[in-house]
């Protein structure tokens, strides 16, 4: 009898472990993609993953529903380990019922979201989904509250990472919307409120699913996504990459990897890589990586808001996240979307204890009637309101330009960053010395017998007199002054003085971010 029984499970697991069947499972390999469960032996270590709610089914009636009851329902959840580390992972089977989430469905997800949270794991969640299972009405809507529940509750506790890698519409978008990370791969993952058939039918616009929602559009668009893969297989690894610089909780320290990095590393290079001249653009990734351990960046939403480039990197073995202005890209000026995008990832990196690495090299806000229409003041509030929240270590270079609001705003001193350091050609003033000479000394230039020289000489007196970083350290705005050789030395030596840093907060429900 023992044996019968026994039969009788292997027989029921073999045929569930099929999902849909092999018809289906064949249909996603010709579109370039992976099943649920190939996904999930990709992403995690070998022989880790402990399946839940294998056995789980949909109880809809109605629609033709009660003639199917397909075991777990189209979403695969358990756990298992990446890189000997705990971590949860929900994968939507598209084989079965085109993944769509039902009350069933839901429900796994919710619990899954619970272990996690209780557990204090990451959770992950592999995206390939046609939404709501019409079919089961507002049970199907009422799981996803349950799940964007959980995902508020969740943030800031646990890592909550989304992987789109097939559809991911209508309700089902603002889960991942909620994440602290979206990955989407390319061609066949899209995310969209609507889809182009009901845009078509309601404003008459001809659209398709790639320009609607398509990778691109989310990276380099709309910046819902922050990373992007030309394929399933780059996109996990890129997945497992992102996971080896993040704690797995909010109680935990980012997880330490040994460097053969030298921390008393100099890095002359940066004479040669950051021009004197403060006009002549450059590239801030080369800046980055002379000074993190091996040249290894990870940057979020590289094609995003490039005016400003974010990222995890490690000094000394420690991971840190950086946050640089860009003079390779509109001269590195802040914008609403620059705003936005770094003041997410401060507050991400403060929520999980990694420290904040500001490399400093701006012109100021972006000025103009559609940046102020748009809200410039309301978002670039974000970054400082971020900067100011923030109480993790806080250590900033100004390697040349800091003007006006943005000198401010990029982890200064009077936002209580914690070291604060210039290299000597860095230029802090109010606004940039052309700008300020003209209006300053406005009528003794137009006065003079020729104008263009006065404005040089002035532009020069200025610049040498209030344009360095001297008068800012003379007030104590500055720590020191140091030569661009001893940046990634002083970095780590200023960040392992922080280690165990403490800092009270208000006693408050919570604040109000400018949203």
């Amino acid at each position: 009898m023992t044996n019968e029984f026994n039969e009788k499970l292997e027989k029921f697991q073999t045929s569930a472990r099929l999902g849909g069947g092999q018809a289906q499972i064949e249909k996603q390999h010709t579109k370039g993609k992976f099943t649920a469960r190939e996904r999930i032996e990709k992403l995690l270590d070998s022989g880790t993953f402990v399946e839940t709610g294998l056995h789980v089914a949909h109880r809809a009636i109605g629609f033709g529903m009660e003639s199917s009851h397909p075991a777990s329902d189209g979403v695969i959840t358990g756990w298992g380990k990446v890189d000997g580390r705990l971590v949860y992972v929900f994968a939507q089977d598209f084989t079965i019922l085109g993944g769509s989430l039902g009350e069933a469905h839901g429900r796994k997800i919710a619990q899954l979201m619970d272990l996690a949270y209780q557990n204090g794991a990451p959770i992950i969640g592999l995206n390939d989904s046609g939404g709501a299972r019409i079919q089961e009405g507002v049970d199907s809507l009422a799981s996803y509250g349950e799940i964007f529940y959980r995902n508020t509750r969740a943030s800031g506790v646990i890592p909550q990472i989304s992987l789109i890698m097939g559809p991911c519409a209508g309700g089902a978008v603002y889960s991942p919307g909620i994440n602290d990370f979206v990955f989407m791969v390319d061609q066949n993952a899209y995310m969209f409120i609507t889809g182009p058939e009901v845009i078509k039918a309601v404003t008459h616009e001809d659209v398709d699913f790639d320009s609607l929602g398509g990778a691109v559009v989310h990276s380099e668009k709309s910046g819902v996504a922050h990373f992007t893969a030309p394929d399933e297989d780059a996109l996990l690894n890129q997945l497992r990459w992102l996971l080896s610089y993040l704690p797995s909780n909010n109680l935990t320290p980012p997880p330490f990897i040994s460097s053969s990095d030298d921390p008393q590393r100099l890095t002359p290079e940066l004479e040669q890589i950051v021009p004197i001249d403060p006009q002549q653009p450059y590239d801030m990734h080369s800046v980055i990586e002379a000074i993190a351990d091996g040249g290894e960046f990870l940057e979020v939403q590289p094609d995003y808001a490039q005016n400003i480039v974010v990222g995890f990197a490690r000094l000394a073995g420690h991971p840190v996240g950086f946050v640089a202005n860009q003079p390779g890209f509109l001269a590195g000026v802040l914008d609403i979307n620059a705003s936005d995008k770094g003041a997410r990832f401060i507050r991400f990196c403060d929520a999980f204890h990694i420290p904040l690495v500001t490399l400093v090299d701006t012109p100021g806000f972006l000025p103009g009637s559609e940046q102020e229409h748009d809200g410039i003041i309301r978002h670039g509030a974000k970054m400082i309101y971020a900067y100011s929240e923030a109480t993790v270590p806080k250590v900033a270079i100004i390697l040349r330009k800091a003007y006006g609001g943005a000198y401010i705003v990029m982890s200064s001193k009077h936002l209580k960053c914690d070291y604060n350091l210039a290299w000597p050609q860095a230029e802090i003033a109010v606004m940039g010395p052309e700008g300020a000479v003209k209006i300053v000394f406005r009528k003794e230039i137009n006065a003079s017998d020729d104008p263009a020289v006065a404005t040089l000489e002035r532009t020069r007196q200025y610049r040498e007199e209030f344009a360095n970083p001297y008068l800012a350290a003379s007030r104590g705005y500055l720590d020191d002054v140091i030569v661009p050789g001893d940046s990634r030395m002083r970095l780590i030596a200023a960040l392992e003085s922080l280690r165990e840093k403490r800092q009270s907060t208000p006693a408050r429900k919570h604040g109000n971010i400018p949203l």
